[in-house]
């Protein structure tokens, strides 16, 4: 494939300007765009919290890419995809996960009284498994997969096992990006703690001391399954605890700026490509 052809999918829990919570609304508002700009082929693709305004946003279904169940335990999840335009970006378009069950209420992760929702594992599982669908459904292969923040975690683990012989993601390499140190949340529904299960059934028990039901253990759980690791310069301590215990010989582990990080990731996605 030439150069200037590389297909890059970004998962992210938000982008702006349709959410911004966190400094990585902004970097998956921005990357992609500079990506695009260099003759890349960009996809983003991020969950429909309730949020989100679909009138104020132009939110439109897309059919042809809707209508698939997930499988959530012993529960038949419905599938529904949107898209809308960034605006004031040439081109720019985001494609929203939805499912009324998982992301109609107004929040994101946290009910009223600050409380983690008890299917945050559940929604995880389903966006992620969402994603995977939707990109076979459009049938475009992506070279890159680059994830961003813990709920986009369990993508590198479906496309490197149950994803693994799909001609789609036969050759898709996974990065994944850490932001800033994240706080710590307990994942309490059975399906996630499963996942987490298997990994232990997997693990040397010096790994097996350090693993715990949290957000913090998705993470290394998608670094472990990702074929880079990239963290930020300045908060390398950050990066070294999540990494120190993973089996990473492999693995391209690194910190870019903050600010401009343009370059690279461009030559990051080339370096694993080629």
């Amino acid at each position: 494939m030439e150069e200037n052809k590389l297909r890059i999918l970004y998962v992210a829990s938000e982008v702006h300007p349709f959410l911004s919570r966190t400094k990585v609304a902004e970097f998956v508002r921005h990357l992609p765009e500079a990506m695009q700009e260099r003759g890349l082929e960009i996809r983003i693709l991020v969950p429909r919290f309730g949020l989100i305004n679909e009138r104020k946003n132009r939110l439109y279904e897309v059919v042809r890419l809707s209508g698939t169940n997930i499988s959530i335990g012993d529960k038949e999840q419905p599938l529904a995809i949107k898209v809308a335009s960034i605006p004031k970006a040439s081109r720019m378009q985001v494609y929203f996960v939805d499912n009324p069950d998982y992301f109609k209420r107004k929040s994101t992760f946290f009910d009223e009284r600050k409380n983690f929702y008890p299917d945050n594992g559940e929604r995880t599982i389903f966006f992620c498994r969402g994603v995977l669908e939707t990109i076979r459904k459009l049938g475009w292969a992506p070279d890159i997969i680059h994830c961003n923040d813990w709920m986009t975690s369990l993508v590198p683990v479906y496309v490197k096992t149950i994803y693994k012989k799909d001609p789609i993601f036969e050759h898709t390499k996974c990065v994944f990006s850490l932001h800033e140190e994240l706080d710590n949340f307990r994942f309490q529904d059975l399906l996630i703690q499963e996942i987490f299960a298997k990994r232990i059934q997997k693990s040397t028990p010096e790994q097996k001391n350090n693993i715990a039901y949290d957000s913090r253990s998705l993470i290394q759980l998608g670094m472990e399954y990702a074929d880079a690791i990239m963290g930020i310069k300045g908060e390398e301590f950050a990066l070294h605890q999540l990494t120190d215990k993973l089996s990473c010989e492999e693995k391209k582990i690194d910190c870019v700026t903050q600010d401009d990080c343009t370059e690279e990731y461009y030559n990051l996605y080339h370096e694993l490509v080629s």
